[in-house]
């Protein structure tokens, strides 16, 4: 079975310039880091986790975050509220058990954002879930990312 390694350029620049304005919007590049990680964690795709594990580094984010992500709802202490909140969105959106975010989930977000950022948070994890998407189908290695 042969998979493409190509992706059509009009959706790779639609995808980038969503990725681009979500993040914007959300205002907070660390926090948008830890998103994007965690759903690429729940997908199993090794070339986003690559990527933007580099990226949130780059923000400045500590090593004992980043390998604790994963456990982030057991470690009180590590994250704030307000990104316990966003990861706990990004974990409902992501993994659509019951076909909907839980009105509880959505809440506790809308208590921390913004109705503007919560928007942008939002978009960013839809995004992050659709290049998931496009990467894992393909089977895109990790190692390609340049800044």
């Amino acid at each position: 079975m042969s998979r493409t390694q190509l992706l059509d350029p009009a959706v790779g620049r639609a995808m980038s310039a969503l990725s681009a304005a979500a993040k914007k919007g959300l205002g907070d590049p660390v926090l948008a880091e830890l998103v994007m990680v965690r759903a690429s964690q729940l997908n199993h795709c090794a070339f986003c986790l690559d990527m933007h594990l580099r990226v949130a580094r780059e923000n400045g984010e500590s090593e004992d975050r980043l390998g604790l992500l994963a456990a982030w709802e057991e470690t009180e202490d590590l994250y704030s509220e307000r990104e316990r909140a966003a990861l706990a969105l990004t974990e409902a959106v992501t993994v659509l058990t019951d076909g909907f975010v839980p009105d509880a989930v959505y809440e506790r977000a809308a208590g921390h954002f913004t109705e503007a950022e919560l928007a942008h948070l939002i978009g960013l994890i839809t995004v992050i879930n659709g290049w998931n998407r496009l990467m894992v189908s393909r089977r895109v290695a990790p190692g390609g990312y340049r800044p």
